[in-house]
């Protein structure tokens, strides 16, 4: 068995970056932790304009507190994933 990684393999092009087929697979990664990052910041700011407008009862607040941290949580896995993943590929792409 052959531990050689076919470039092709890392550089795939296939439809998964938003069914155009030109990205690779980290970029299609990147681009999904990007629209669920957007979405939170969306819902943040929804609920941040409610809360602008008089709805700021302490379950208001306290959803809002929960969803900013959800979001920080979010944005610290994306980092940390792409990172990693990053790391993974600079370490394969080294080794050819």
């Amino acid at each position: 068995m052959s531990n050689n990684i076919q470039r092709s393999s890392i550089n795939n092009t296939s439809s998964i970056s938003g069914g155009s087929g030109n990205g690779s697979w980290f970029e299609a990664m990147a681009d999904a932790w990007g629209k669920v990052l957007d979405a939170k910041a969306d819902a943040i700011s929804t609920k941040s304009a409610a809360m602008d407008q008089g709805q700021d009862k302490p379950a208001d607040v306290t959803q809002l507190t929960a969803m900013s941290m959800e979001m920080g949580y979010l944005s610290n896995a994306s980092h940390t994933a792409l990172a990693a993943v990053g790391s993974a590929l600079e370490t394969m792409a080294r080794k050819q």
